[in-house]
C-alpha cells in the first residue's frame, strides 16, 4: 500500500492495515489505562516490550490511536450541566455548518445525523442559563441554521471513551427493529469532506 493510499484510509477513519487480536488487546488495556506503562503494557498482553512499543507506535501512526488523554467528571470540573443540541441546517449550508461548529469550544461532542434533526451536539455548562445562552444567543443566530432543540441531561447512565468490535454482542438477526425508523441523509449531506 502507498502512502497517498495510507492516507486516504487515516482521513476516512479506516485503519492502514487490518487489525490483528494483539492489537485488540493493546486498545482494550489502554482504554483502562492510558498511562500504562510500555513494560506493563506487554505483560497483559503477553508480548515483548519492544513488540507492544512498535505496535503502539504503529496504531498512533496508522491513525487508529488519534491521541492520549485524561478522562473527567465534568460536574467536579465545575461543568455540572450537560445538554443535547439538536440543530436542523438550512441546504447547502453543510459545509459552513461544520467548520462554525469545530470553532465551538463549548462542544464536547458533535456528529452529523439521519431523521429528523441534522446535527446532534453534546454541550457542557456551569449552569442552565449557560445551556440557554448557547443555544439561543450562539447556535440559534447562525444563519446556517433552521431550527435548534435543546434537551438537558438528567443522568449519563453509560459513558465509555470507545468500542471496540469484541464488546458487541452477537445477536439474532431474527429481532424485529420495532419502532426504528432510518431515514437516509438529504442530498448534499453524504458528500461532506472529511475533517
Amino acid at each position: 500500500m502507498s502512502s497517498s493510499d495510507s492516507e486516504v484510509l487515516k482521513k476516512s477513519g479506516r485503519s492502514a492495515m487490518p487489525l490483528d487480536e494483539i492489537a485488540y488487546r493493546i486498545l482494550d488495556v489502554l482504554r483502562d489505562n492510558g498511562r500504562v506503562s510500555i513494560a506493563a503494557l506487554a505483560e497483559k498482553v503477553g508480548i515483548s516490550r519492544a513488540n507492544a512499543y512498535t505496535r503502539v507506535e504503529s496504531l498512533v501512526h496508522d491513525g487508529v490511536i488519534t491521541g492520549f488523554s485524561a478522562r473527567i467528571d465534568p460536574a467536579k470540573a465545575g461543568l455540572s450541566i450537560g445538554a443535547l443540541v439538536f440543530v436542523t441546517v438550512l441546504p447547502q449550508a453543510w459545509a459552513s455548518f461544520r467548520e462554525r461548529v469545530l470553532e465551538m469550544p463549548d462542544v464536547e461532542w458533535c456528529a452529523i445525523t439521519t431523521g429528523e434533526h441534522d446535527a446532534m451536539m453534546l454541550i457542557r455548562a456551569v449552569d442552565v442559563s449557560g445551556v440557554h445562552e448557547f443555544s439561543t444567543g450562539v447556535i440559534a443566530q447562525l444563519p446556517e441554521v433552521r431550527t435548534v432543540v435543546s434537551v438537558v441531561v438528567l443522568d449519563e447512565v453509560v459513558r465509555r471513551s470507545y468500542l471496540l468490535p469484541s464488546d458487541i454482542p452477537e445477536r439474532s438477526a431474527e429481532i424485529p427493529l420495532g419502532m426504528t425508523r432510518w431515514t437516509p441523509a438529504s442530498p448534499g449531506r453524504d458528500t461532506l469532506p472529511p475533517r
